[in-house]
């Protein structure tokens, strides 16, 4: 939904050019023995959340197995990474070309924090976003990490 909202993100760079994307297909990581694949949620931005998890759950039994077809996990316009369902709080991942974005997704760990002057317990998620700075620049990347930030903390921007 973040890229539907920062669509000039949602890109990768061509052989002269920057190649912007209408749907948002979205590469996930999928690590098996002796590999790593990216399968593709295809229109991401329009499937509710049961549809996606739907879908990976067939990639991940499909990648197990050994029964990915190539349709599966080729293109995509951008990819996540999640480790944070391994403990991994923060991490840098490397792009998946021709894709110009991966998003790093850690570990929702508890933490004291400070909201209007008192000390609490809060959630926290680390996302690390690494870019292909001739598509996506820093300036942009900040954009699309804003909207990110403000649609996971505001899970209702979902419904899109």
């Amino acid at each position: 939904v973040a890229l539907l909202h920062v669509p000039e993100a949602n890109c990768s760079w061509g052989d002269e050019e920057i190649i912007y994307y209408g749907p948002v297909d979205i590469s996930v990581a999928v690590a098996i023995d002796g590999g790593l694949f990216t399968p593709v949620i295809r229109n991401a931005a329009y499937l509710n959340l049961r549809d996606i998890s739907s879908q990976m759950k067939d990639y991940l039994l499909r990648a197990n197995t050994g029964k990915l077809l190539p349709k599966d996990y080729e293109g995509g316009s951008f990819t996540i990474s999640n480790l944070g369902m391994y403990g991994i709080e923060s991490f840098t991942a490397i792009i998946n070309p021709p894709q110009s974005g991966i998003l790093a997704i850690g570990a929702i760990i508890e933490k004291a924090v400070v909201i209007d002057n008192e000390v609490s317990i809060s959630n926290i998620m680390t996302c690390q976003l690494s870019g292909d700075h001739r598509a996506i620049d820093g300036a942009l990347g900040a954009k699309l990490l804003k909207e990110f930030k403000s649609i996971i903390e505001n899970p209702v921007k979902m419904i899109v």
